[in-house]
């Protein structure tokens, strides 16, 4: 990387004002040879911009003595180049055996957190990092390998917000041999973790197999994925604000996010596709790696299908339900537990849901609401039961001739399937149907006998219109 290669990383850090006078940067560096670039890069820029420059060297406790020696080799670059230097040392280790998890994903998380510490210890600006032009082709065949959803193939961020204040990559455009050239040039030594040649690691298989060949076909192949790269983003960022008016139509709440199917299919499907992700992200805490475009195809199929009531499993037991025009996302139990309960005159029943019945005597009262039931004590059966429905409960409704299905009243009235498995069904102990709460009423023969009002209290309310 000499004078002109110089030029191009001053172009690149002005394009995207990645470094402005009187910064405090913090520097990650491993004594490999993009880090060392980037630091003797820091460390000319450092007078002219008036930067304060800390670099950060860790011993991810890995390589024993090996990564020691890579630290205090770290450390001798700094002290020649007249920058303080803090080491860091991690217990990768016993980090992966506690919390079941693989080397590269454990030494990444504890790196991060080492290195926000760091910035919140000297209130940095920005954490600088040395990936390159390789590591952003590798970065980007690797995403687009795993998954095909279109927010999740967009490579390295340029800049992104990190420890109250930014991450920068000033190298992006750089090719892993320039920045050897540069560091031989600067009288550099860089240092090399053996691991990298290993092609167990799935990045490295990427460098070493499918990058060269990609190479052979594009020399500028960096560049161009780069350009890439940040038009993806942009592109994702205008969308996903876009997205951001689709989210409007959702109700949420812990564990739980509710639309109606109509709102959301008023958008163009690119943000659908987003407002899916940006559902998932929420409800999973960002820990999204298992969801792929197969998930949000049959998302997609779901609000489309013809299917009344249908649910979908996700991973982790999130369940995504459709009923009629209602959309739910919930990792509750979408097929409750059934109940029978027995009510007489006087007394009440409390409803797994919350809900409540209550029966007690009337003189010449008159039914006023779908929540109150009112029958003649000598033509039912004590105790009345309240109950979950069963499979071929019929009734027979009032002003109409003839039994029905409860299915076919349930279906009539478009009531979500997940919602009829636990809708109480009352009737008296000989088990004759007299009562759908807030649906349907029995036909019962009423005369001058004692009168009995059954009355359904919603959870939090009372004898309220359905």
């Amino acid at each position: 990387m000499g004078d002109e290669d110089m030029k191009k990383v001053d172009t690149f850090v002005q394009r995207h004002g990645l470094i402005k006078e009187g910064d405090t940067i913090v520097a990650a560096i491993s004594g490999g040879p993009d880090s060392l670039a980037l630091l003797h890069y820091l460390s000319e820029l450092k007078q002219s911009l008036s930067l304060t420059v800390i670099p950060a060297s860790i011993d991810h406790g890995l390589r024993g003595e090996e990564s020691r020696e890579d630290v205090a080799y770290v450390a001798e670059i700094c002290e020649r180049l007249h920058l303080p230097v803090e080491k860091i040392t991690l217990d990768v280790g016993s980090y992966m055996k506690k919390n079941s998890m693989g080397t590269q994903e454990a030494a990444r998380i504890l790196r991060y957190k080492a290195l926000a510490e760091v910035m919140y210890t000297y209130e940095a600006d920005s954490l600088a990092l040395g990936h390159h032009g390789d590591d952003q082709v590798e970065t980007l065949f690797m995403q687009l390998t795993r998954g095909a959803s279109p927010s999740g193939v967009t490579g390295m961020p340029v800049t992104r917000k990190f420890a109250g204040g930014q991450i920068i990559r000033p190298l992006l455009e750089m090719r892993k041999e320039e920045l050897e050239d540069y560091c031989r040039d600067a009288g550099l030594s860089p240092r090399y973790d053996p691991s990298n040649e290993e092609t167990v690691y799935t990045r490295n298989a990427f460098r070493h197999r499918l990058i060269p060949f990609l190479k052979e076909q594009n020399p500028k192949l960096h560049t161009h994925i780069q350009a890439y790269s940040e038009r993806r983003i942009e592109d994702e960022t205008f969308l996903l604000e876009k997205a951001s008016e689709v989210m409007k139509e959702l109700s949420f709440s812990e564990g739980r996010v509710e639309a109606a199917i109509s709102s959301l299919q008023r958008y163009p499907i690119a943000l659908q596709r987003r407002a899916f992700h940006l559902i998932l992200n929420y409800l999973y805490n960002g820990q999204t790696e298992n969801i792929t475009y197969v998930h949000e195809d049959l998302f997609l199929r779901l609000m489309d299908g013809d299917r009344a009531n249908s649910t979908l499993n996700f991973p982790k037991d999130l369940h995504i339900i459709r009923e009629y025009d209602k959309i739910l996302f919930t990792f509750e139990d979408p097929e409750p537990a059934s109940y029978r309960l027995e009510l007489q005159p006087g007394e009440s029943v409390l409803l797994p849901g919350g809900d409540g019945l209550a029966a007690d005597f009337v003189t010449g009262a008159e039914e006023v609401s779908p929540n109150e039931f009112i029958c003649d004590e000598s033509h039912v059966s004590f105790p009345l039961i309240v109950r979950t429905r069963r499979d071929g409960d019929r009734m027979k409704p009032a002003g109409m001739k003839g039994t029905k299905k409860i299915k076919d009243i349930f279906i009539d009235c478009k009531v979500p399937l997940r919602e009829r498995e636990d809708w109480p069904v009352v009737t008296d102990s000989d088990g004759t149907v007299l009562w759908i709460p807030r649906i349907k009423k029995a036909a019962v023969e009423q005369t001058t006998g004692s009168l009995i009002r059954v009355t359904y209290n919603r959870a939090g309310r009372r004898n309220e219109d359905a």
